[in-house]
């Protein structure tokens, strides 16, 4: 269970179906991306939702949602870090926008996934993935840290003192911006996400070993 600030992020068929989405839709731009030519591409990737992570390359993207998966459908209570709400606000923006823009698309991707996901795909399922963030007691910090980009370093320093920002708690942050290879346990953290097929194809395009048996969830 990932505990943020004072609330737990729900087990629930809601929150898989915004993390299965953020990370469908990503793998499936990294794919199309390989037909389009580097100079040409733009930042893509659930985490662009986020301005300060928005070039964080698309593999360690996944990365990072299957650690934050993992840490939410663990049965032990997790202390969610400022990544990790990070995490949580980009996939519920993304699969909400996915669902008001794709719907035709988005189907698929639900009937045809690993969890029996039975909804609607309506205006009334994007607003239910939005509230799941917005009900969490963050603050959002996360999205706060890309002002001090712009600012010199005392008035960073200002503002950080002024948010109550250490550099203790920023420093996920920036450490993410330094990766770019996938954790080599990326496979088994992503289970419950992906159906067999769909780990072949995340397998061909990171070049990492992900077990073939995808891990079994039950959410209410």
């Amino acid at each position: 269970m990932l505990n943020i600030c004072t609330d737990t992020l729900p087990q629930s068929c809601l929150s898989y179906i915004a993390f299965r989405l953020a990370c469908i839709e990503t793998l499936e731009l990294m794919d199309f991306s390989r037909r389009v030519p580097a100079e040409s591409r733009e930042p893509f990737g659930f985490l662009t939702q986020v301005p300060f992570l928005r070039e964080v390359s698309p593999q360690v993207q996944l990365s990072l949602l299957a650690r934050t998966w993992s840490k939410h459908i663990s049965p032990e209570e997790v202390h969610a870090d400022i990544i990790d709400e990070a995490i949580v606000y980009a996939v519920c923006e993304t699969s909400a926008r996915m669902v008001e823009k794709l719907p035709e698309l988005v189907q698929p991707f639900l009937d045809n996934g690993p969890l029996d996901a039975k909804v609607s795909v309506d205006h009334q399922l994007a607003s239910e993935l939005r509230n799941l963030h917005l009900q969490l007691s963050n603050e959002g910090d996360f999205l706060l840290i890309s002002q001090l980009e712009d600012l010199p370093p005392e008035e960073a320093q200002e503002f950080k003192e002024q948010f109550h920002m250490s550099e203790f708690y920023l420093e996920p942050m920036f450490d993410v911006l330094g990766m770019w290879y996938p954790d080599a346990d990326l496979g088994e953290k992503i289970q419950g996400l992906l159906t067999p097929a769909e780990i072949r194809d995340l397998q061909q395009l990171l070049g990492v070993y992900v077990p073939t048996m995808t891990r079994k969830i039950s959410f209410g």
